[in-house]
């Protein structure tokens, strides 16, 4: 058999959809960056970044026309507002693509473990080259700077141990114990996450046309903010260091650099993938303080999304995926 002439199946198809349609929204939030940097070094990267989005586009659409689907409309220039004022510093570009980065190395190792034929596995190995290049980069200048913020530290034991006591699971109904290396990997990342949200929800609420949208970020940056607290106040109860916040990165321009359609899909697209870092660290969670603080943010971030899919539908924002065949209104078509 040849596996070029293998159909795509709807998993490899919704892939393609899903890579096509971030990664159009995150080259023009790039593009304009680009146009606002002035450091050289933070430019170059993200120079390289639009050009690597640019490769990796031609061969999405090649992927998506090819089997005979329509190309997504997705983001383009008329969702960048060339010419506005300066709406964020340049560092926090710079922690924004590595963010951002992680985001799509995520996304490009899920693909490449649905994908089955040959030239969708190399062309997901080949992203996933090019995002841990990025990956390097963008910490090498963070640290260069002294601004990346690097997780608390551990310090090691005389020799292995074994749990012994029912207190490992108790830190909320007793006295608790300390917290464990595995279940800080969740939390400080699940923050520097939520931090970002914050800060475009922050920056988002100042420039959006649309009430509606103004309102939307308003609320998103208080789920953001509750969301980041849950967590603080475990590792500062530890007497752990807690990321810090990146809303002063924000200038206090008015002009939108961005349509409320890329805005919305920005934060939306945030609050989805957060989910699934949420359910990731429940997972190696065993204190029940822990438990019950990522139950309680999986539950406030369902809120943003119902509110975000009603005003994404009412506007016309939102593009429908490639769907399975309705069998039954097929069958009464005749």
């Amino acid at each position: 058999m040849n596996k070029e002439k293998l159909k795509l199946t709807s998993s490899e198809i919704g892939s393609l959809w899903g890579q096509y349609m971030n990664g159009t929204m995150t080259d023009i939030i790039n593009r304009y960056m680009l146009s606002i940097i002035e450091d050289k070094a933070i430019k170059a990267i993200f120079q390289g970044a639009i050009n690597t989005f640019a490769k990796q586009k031609k061969q999405l659409v090649f992927f998506i026309e090819n089997e005979g689907f329509p190309v997504p409309i997705g983001f383009n220039e008329s969702d960048l507002n060339k010419g506005t004022k300066r709406l964020f510093s340049d560092i926090f570009c710079l922690n924004y693509l590595h963010i951002m980065t992680i985001h799509g190395l995520v996304g490009h190792t899920t693909s490449f473990g649905i994908a089955v034929r040959e030239d969708l596995r190399y062309f997901y190995d080949s992203c996933d080259t090019d995002g841990k290049k990025m990956y390097h980069q963008t910490i090498d200048l963070l640290l260069k700077k002294g601004d990346f913020q690097r997780d608390p530290y551990c310090y090691p034991g005389e020799s292995p141990e074994f749990i012994t006591t029912k207190d490992f699971t108790d830190g909320f109904f007793g006295k608790g114990r300390r917290l464990a290396s595995t279940e800080i990997i969740g939390m400080s990342l699940n923050i520097k996450k939520s931090i970002l949200a914050k800060t475009l929800c922050v920056a988002f609420s100042q420039v959006a046309k649309s009430k509606d949208v103004r309102k939307f970020m308003t609320d998103s940056q208080k789920i953001a903010e509750a969301n980041i607290k849950s967590f603080s106040k475990i590792l500062d109860e530890e007497n752990l260091s807690v990321p810090k916040s990146w809303e002063t990165e924000v200038t206090t321009s008015t002009e939108s650099p961005f349509s409320d359609k890329l805005l919305m899909y920005h934060i939306g697209f945030l609050s989805q993938v957060a989910q699934g870092y949420y359910g990731k660290g429940l997972a190696s969670a065993m204190r029940t303080d822990i438990l019950t603080a990522y139950e309680r943010v999986i539950l406030r971030n369902l809120r943003v999304t119902q509110k975000w899919y009603k005003i994404m539908v009412e506007n016309k924002w939102l593009e429908q995926q490639p769907l399975v065949p309705n069998r039954q209104e097929l069958s009464r078509e005749k």
